[in-house]
């Protein structure tokens, strides 16, 4: 019988893999990652997604210019485009699991260049999108803050994610004892009585003034004296309250913030090792008139950006709830652990 005899590599002896479809694939990736821009851009997507027009506004270049750079990457494997409604923004791909050779590759690329410490002019100017997106969010919600439940039922009713929200913290606080907690982005207040009941105190952020006169009247209707109202954000919060909660919550919040994956960073900055964070928001939807009707930034997100973000900012993913709407929406509730 005839047979094919492996091939060795000369100075291991051991047998050899068969790269040459996966060298193949590499050529884009090296070709697409050999110009410095390129590599200033991906650098750049670390955590945010930008669309074509915020990233020509950040790298001050023509639009036509960077959508040629962007093409490139995204052929190479390097980035991946994102729907957003009509709009198209671009983050670089998740995690896929698997170890390819071009998969590696890209990784490690992304790894390196996320050691060099951003120009501060980049800075600026990715705060100022930043700030652009906030400005945005906050103009709805002072428009509106009179008809914010009414807006927000249109995609789900309160108590269809708050209700599962619950019943995961009342198991988990038998076992947690949690004393400090802190929601972020609490709207009216809905949920605050919920964790009032549930640690020694309660700290609710919010970056609206108007949301947050709305959570004082039904912190004082419901006599909610362990309940402290803040207005700021979660990147100021943590230099004053870093390792200082057990608990962080933030229910369908994640659509309305400049930067979703920031606040996965910041809480785990927030949370004391052991502590715990609960999210429920919006899996990804094409119902595009939410922005224009409940000011949502983001039209939900795959549960795979959850857990990169979380696992990017040190936390490990627990429990997973899915829970479908019968207008098409479909709600995740996700807890995230940091670890001891």
């Amino acid at each position: 019988m005839n047979s094919i005899a492996p091939v060795y590599n000369e100075d291991s002896g051991t047998p050899a893999r068969d790269l040459n479809g996966s060298l193949d694939a590499l050529a884009p990736v090296f070709k697409a990652s050999g110009d410095p821009m390129r590599l200033e851009i991906l650098r750049v997507l670390q955590r945010d997604t930008f669309g074509v027009l915020e990233l020509s506004q950040i790298f001050e270049m023509r639009q036509s210019g960077m959508s040629h750079h962007l093409k490139v990457l995204a052929t190479a494997g390097l980035l991946e485009p994102q729907r957003e409604g009509n709009a198209i923004f671009y983050r670089r791909p998740l995690q896929s699991g698997t170890d390819s050779l071009q998969d590696v590759t890209i990784h490690r690329i992304f790894e390196l260049v996320d050691q060099v410490v951003l120009p501060v002019h980049l800075s600026t100017r990715i705060q100022e999108i930043r700030n652009q997106r906030a400005d945005q969010s906050l103009a709805f919600f002072a428009r509106h803050a009179e008809q914010f439940r009414e807006q927000q039922e249109l995609i789900a009713a309160f108590e269809l994610y708050a209700e599962p929200v619950a019943e995961l913290l009342q198991q988990r606080s038998e076992l947690e004892g949690w004393q400090q907690i802190l929601e972020i982005g609490p709207g009216e207040g809905a949920f605050l009585a919920e964790l009032s009941q549930l640690g020694e105190s309660v700290v609710a952020l919010d970056n609206s003034k108007d949301m947050l006169e709305k959570a004082r009247a039904t912190c004082d209707a419901g006599s909610l004296h362990n309940v402290t109202l803040v207005e700021g954000t979660t990147d100021l919060l943590r230099q004053t309250h870093a390792g200082h909660f057990d608990l962080v919550v933030a229910n369908m919040v994640l659509h309305h913030v400049p930067s979703p994956a920031d606040i996965f960073a910041d809480a785990t900055a927030l949370i004391r090792p052991g502590g715990s964070l609960v999210i429920s928001d919006l899996c990804s939807h094409d119902q595009n008139w939410a922005k224009a009707n409940c000011g949502d930034l983001w039209l939900g997100f795959e549960p795979e950006e959850l857990t990169a973000w979380a696992s990017d900012a040190g936390l490990e993913t627990g429990e997973t709830l899915f829970i479908g709407l019968r207008n098409g929406f479909q709600i995740q509730v996700r807890e995230f652990r940091k670890p001891d």
